[in-house]
């Protein structure tokens, strides 16, 4: 069958693993935010912005399974955890873990950095826990106004050359401000969610690229990791 079939055959074995992995994550942190209070969005706010951050990444049966699984009586108990380490080339990482088995998860997670160069150092510092809101439509002009007018906490705007905004806001505010951006006319959302930025960005050369790029797969598929941070803008 030759090498091009080799090749075309990892390749969907990689994209089937990657899928994998995230309805996973999406099984898991929907079952455990549906557990946390009523199995119902409308009245549970984490469950709501879990469906929201993952609704365009897994099918819907995903997220109905996950929800189903929460309203019956047997619980599995989900438990966070969060990782530290100093990586290649200076690099900062933070590794978001939900967890059955919290032995297993430092076990897995540790190995997958230290085999790649990294150690187990505080970093979390370095980093601010955000609301991020990504979208296209209106004028930055707009946005800010919009914002502003329904007091959000704002600590960016922000505009790519494709034309895509990217707003920055108190985490507390993330539903304040989705619903000031829905009163003027945006009304799909990139990504909508609470997540880690770094204080400062680095880069770092290509030997220690290869490295976080390798080890940022294996920590993408591994069973208990639900989300990874890195201050690393070059990867």
């Amino acid at each position: 069958m030759g090498r091009h079939f080799e090749v075309r055959a990892a390749a969907m074995a990689a994209t089937a693993k990657a899928k994998s992995a995230i309805y996973m994550r999406a099984s898991k942190e929907i079952y455990a935010a549906a557990k946390s209070g009523e199995p119902d969005p409308n009245s549970n706010l984490a469950l709501r912005s879990a469906i929201e951050k993952y609704r365009k990444q897994c099918p819907k049966d995903v997220i109905d399974r996950a929800i189903e699984k929460a309203k019956g009586g047997d619980a599995v108990a989900y438990i966070p955890g969060r990782y530290e380490f100093m990586g290649p080339g200076g690099s900062n990482i933070v590794v978001d873990t939900l967890t059955d088995n919290v032995n297993r998860a430092l076990v897995s997670v540790r190995t997958i950095v230290t085999r790649k160069g990294g150690k187990m150092a505080s970093v979390a510092y370095n980093f601010n826990l955000l609301g991020v809101l990504d979208f296209k439509g209106p004028k930055e002009e707009e946005v800010e106004e919009a914002l502003v007018l329904d007091d959000v906490d704002v600590t960016s705007i922000t505009v790519d050359e494709d034309g895509e905004i990217e707003a920055t806001v108190a985490p507390s505010d993330l539903e304040k401000a989705k619903e000031a951006l829905k009163g003027i006319g945006v009304t799909d959302f990139d990504r909508a969610e609470t997540t880690l930025l770094p204080n400062e960005w680095i880069e770092v050369g290509d030997e220690d690229k290869a490295k976080l790029n390798a080890m940022m797969s294996e920590l993408d598929e591994a069973e208990d990791v639900q989300a990874v941070y890195t201050n690393v803008s070059n990867l």
